[in-house]
């Protein structure tokens, strides 16, 4: 009866937990912790007057490892892909549920564009965008933020995932915040904090987006790997 209930208002349970499920929840975890290893790794050892406090990420795609960072971005990008199929297959679906994962999935896109189109640097040392990574990038960061806040509503409906719920609505918030922030104060050229444009870019990723990347991968790998069903719901 509490099945028939859920299905008449547009909400019906995720299927049995599966081993790919499993497998998208390590994606969630290694991509963004990969990622990270790899760019602060690029960011230590990088030569000349690369200053990653001023430059953003997406620099190291000028500098002489520019090879790695590709890859990077690339092997980020696929791994975010599988993750955002893994939530929206692990997560109890609701009707509009398909909104987080599918905001998060535009997300990976936004990181392989980032690689087909990175930026370069010109005669100067300066790094400028050839055309195209700001597109990425527009892909990558608003989604990463609203598709933490529309995938909390979600989580709410699951009793598996609903002790996450909050904090991913916070980090969705922070981000958001963040980002407008970030577009208003730091990115512009002649913004007041423009000096400051790595730093907070890294700050964005590493303390607010990428934790909860990790913690939601990090269940999904958990439910994954059991083999009991989710419970029923009674809304």
């Amino acid at each position: 009866m509490a099945l028939d209930t859920a299905e008449r208002r547009g909400l019906s349970l995720a299927p049995a937990n599966t081993r790919p499920v499993a497998v998208a929840g390590w994606a969630g975890i290694l991509g963004p912790v990969l990622f990270s290893v790899v760019f602060l790794a690029q960011d230590a050892v990088r030569p000349g007057g690369y200053d990653p406090v001023t430059e953003p990420v997406s620099a190291l795609a000028a500098g002489p490892t520019w090879w790695l960072h590709q890859l990077n971005f690339v092997a980020f990008g696929v791994l975010t892909l599988v993750f955002a199929v893994g939530l929206h297959v692990g997560v109890r679906r609701t009707r509009l549920g398909w909104l987080g994962p599918a905001l998060l999935f535009v997300s990976g896109i936004g990181l392989l564009l980032g690689a087909a189109f990175p930026l370069a640097e010109d005669a100067s040392g300066a790094t400028y965008d050839p055309g195209g990574h700001f597109v990425a990038g527009m892909l990558f960061f608003p989604t990463s933020a609203v598709a933490l806040v529309a995938l909390s509503h979600r989580l709410r409906s699951d009793p598996r995932w609903r002790s996450l719920a909050t904090y991913t609505l916070a980090a969705g918030a922070v981000a958001l915040a963040g980002g407008v922030t970030m577009v208003a104060f730091v990115v512009p050229d002649e913004a007041p904090l423009h000096a400051w444009a790595g730093l907070a870019q890294r700050v964005l990723i590493l303390a607010v987006l990428f934790p909860c990347r990790v913690a939601l991968g990090a269940r999904l790998l958990r439910e994954g790997s059991t083999s009991e069903q989710p419970p029923h719901s009674s809304i």
